[in-house]
């Protein structure tokens, strides 16, 4: 799976249960400050990016997200196989 894969389905998470647009979401865009998301909006994202990676993600590595593409960097290697 490509960043720009993992991305679009971040995106997508995005759009769909928090109910963010689409055009707000880029891969600078901040989570907590930009996006407006907390603490319990950050965990459900990582229980929807379950669905797509192999292993467990440690929620412990999150602690240091802070854009969308932070996100992506640390999927990357979860989504595959890595």
């Amino acid at each position: 799976m490509t960043k720009d894969e993992i991305f679009t389905k971040i995106r997508d998470i995005l759009v769909s249960e928090f109910e963010l647009k689409a055009a707000d979401i880029k891969p600078e865009s901040k989570l907590f400050e930009d996006l407006d998301l907390d603490s319990i909006d950050a965990i459900d994202l990582i229980v929807k990016l379950k669905e797509f990676v192999t292993g467990k993600i440690d929620p412990e590595i999150f602690k240091s997200v802070r854009t969308v593409q932070d996100v992506v960097d640390i999927i990357y290697p979860l989504a595959n196989g890595k």
